[in-house]
């Protein structure tokens, strides 16, 4: 297994300057502490796509969360299209697969694809995404799939495992220090039932 957290720091401590960085984040919680640790090093613009989320008061709870967040830390966001029906479409006939498992993938590559297509219309040519904070998240295979979607689209993957060195830790500490609304699901209808 990679270490991605000794990959991200390596990067880190080769940069001469501050790059651009396309963040795509999946709810404020999860984004704080990448946003606090990653704007030291990098211009962030945080691009918010999550067709997944239901329903959509959810969707519009967390979206509320997220922008105000993004004003407390003073980093742009770009809002990406709510198409839930396109998330149904592609997950269609995974309904009853385990949290983890091959819905998650199919929403994952999804989530990064849109957001990296977008990312290079505006100019970015380094992604990541706060989706590793996560302790319930697979880092490996959102660094590789990560990696694969910032390749098809002629961008830089940034890779990380942002809930080492005490990530996930830190982002509970900012939820409350901002009085974020933590969900408690991931986001997904299915995710609901689990």
């Amino acid at each position: 297994m990679e270490n991605y957290q000794k990959k991200l720091d390596q990067i880190i401590a080769g940069l001469t300057d501050r790059p651009r960085l396309a963040l795509h984040s999946c709810c404020a919680p999860c984004s704080s502490y990448v946003m606090e640790y990653l704007s030291k090093y990098f211009d962030i613009t945080l691009f918010y796509y999550n067709p997944n989320i239901y329903p959509p008061e959810e969707y519009d709870h967390r979206l509320s969360e997220q922008l105000r967040l993004c004003d407390c830390f003073g980093i742009p966001t770009i809002l990406c299209d709510y198409d839930p029906e396109r998330y149904f479409e592609l997950v269609r006939g995974l309904e009853q697969e385990p949290e983890g498992g091959a819905r998650c993938t199919k929403c994952f590559e999804m989530r990064l694809d849109y957001t990296a297509a977008l990312a290079k219309q505006h100019g970015f040519d380094l992604l990541t995404t706060t989706l590793t904070i996560s302790p319930h998240k697979n880092a490996p295979l959102i660094n590789t799939i990560g990696e694969s979607v910032a390749k098809k689209y002629g961008m830089h993957w940034l890779p990380g495992d942002f809930k080492k060195k005490e990530g996930y830790k830190r982002s509970i500490q900012l939820s409350k220090d901002y009085d974020l609304y933590r969900q408690n699901y991931c986001g997904c209808k299915f995710s609901i039932w689990e």
